[in-house]
């Protein structure tokens, strides 16, 4: 299990700070890529040490640090990010696992919040909320797996047509 350091966790991130700033990483894997107009450069370094993290994060077998460097949109940017993690492997492995996520992230929860404008749905009781991401998550699914990449493009293909979105379901 892994678990992003964030702002709301001071002390954890402190923590976590002190010990890739001042440890020796036992493994890092360092990636690029160019894709379009973004060009990044991501240097991940897995810590296999936990002094200093307090003890209600019981567990913590490696601490992991990911520089993000690069361009997009013609912009230099830089970002650094930390996990934690109960598990014991290397940077390799890791980086995959944060990429597979971020996939996720990218694939799923960016449609739902910029294409179906999720976030900013008028509907503020709980189920009422709920059902309609669910529905849309369906919705998102049977436009990829009948084909469809891009989901707007889906949408404006086959969003007036009743016929070609029954047949999706069957």
């Amino acid at each position: 299990m892994s678990y992003q350091s964030k702002k709301n966790q001071p002390l954890l991130l402190e923590a976590v700070i002190n010990i890739t700033e001042n440890n020796q990483a036992d493994s890092i894997d360092i990636s690029s890529e160019k894709v379009r107009d973004r060009k990044t450069t991501r240097i991940v370094s897995v810590f296999h040490h936990s002094k200093g993290i307090a003890k209600k994060w019981k567990g913590v077998k490696a601490v992991i640090k990911v520089e993000r460097k690069g361009f997009r949109g013609g912009e230099i940017y830089h970002e650094v990010v930390y996990y934690i993690s109960s598990l014991v492997t290397n940077a390799k492995k890791f980086a995959n696992g944060i990429r597979g996520h971020w996939g996720i992230e990218n694939k799923l929860h960016y449609v739902k919040d910029v294409v179906f404008i999720e976030d900013d749905s008028p509907i503020s009781q709980v189920n009422a909320a709920t059902n309609l991401s669910i529905i849309t998550t369906i919705a998102i699914n049977l436009l990829r797996s009948n084909g469809y990449s891009s989901i707007t493009k889906a949408i404006r293909q086959v969003g007036d047509n009743w016929g070609e979105l029954c047949s999706m379901i069957v």
